[in-house]
C-alpha cells in the first residue's frame, strides 16, 4: 500500500518550499484534501478535506490578516520541509518529523493562495 498522505504532504512542501521559513510567526493553513485533489490522489481526498496543514511562511502575503495565539497548536509536527501538521496526521503519514512549538502569537493569512 502506497503512502499516498506523505507523498501529499510531501508535495505541498515542495510546493512551498521557497516561501517557507520553519521558525516564522506567519501562516498559511492549507487544506490536505484540496491537495490530495489537486495532485490527483483521489483515494484521500474527502477522508482528508477539511484538515489543514500549516505552512510558516519567510514573508507576509496578500490576504487577510488574524493575530492566533500560539497554544492553538498543541500536539503538532513539523516535517522535514517546515510544514505543519496536526500530531495524529504525522503518525498516520509516516513521514519523518519534530514536535513543533509554535511562536507565543502567531499571524494567520487567510489568502486564496
Amino acid at each position: 500500500m502506497s503512502n499516498e498522505l506523505g507523498e501529499v504532504l510531501t508535495k505541498i512542501g515542495e510546493e512551498y518550499k521557497e516561501e517557507i521559513s520553519e521558525e516564522s510567526g506567519i501562516f498559511l493553513e492549507v487544506d490536505i484534501g484540496k491537495q490530495a485533489e489537486k495532485f490527483g490522489y483521489s483515494n484521500i481526498v474527502e477522508k482528508y478535506r477539511g484538515v489543514d496543514a500549516v505552512v510558516p511562511l519567510k514573508h507576509t502575503i496578500d490576504g487577510m490578516k488574524v493575530m492566533i495565539d500560539g497554544r492553538t497548536f498543541m500536539d503538532y509536527a513539523q516535517l522535514e520541509t517546515g510544514v505543519v501538521i496536526p500530531g495524529h496526521i504525522a503518525k498516520e503519514a509516516a513521514l519523518p518529523s519534530k514536535h513543533y512549538e509554535a511562536p507565543e502569537s502567531i499571524v494567520r493569512v487567510f489568502s486564496e493562495t
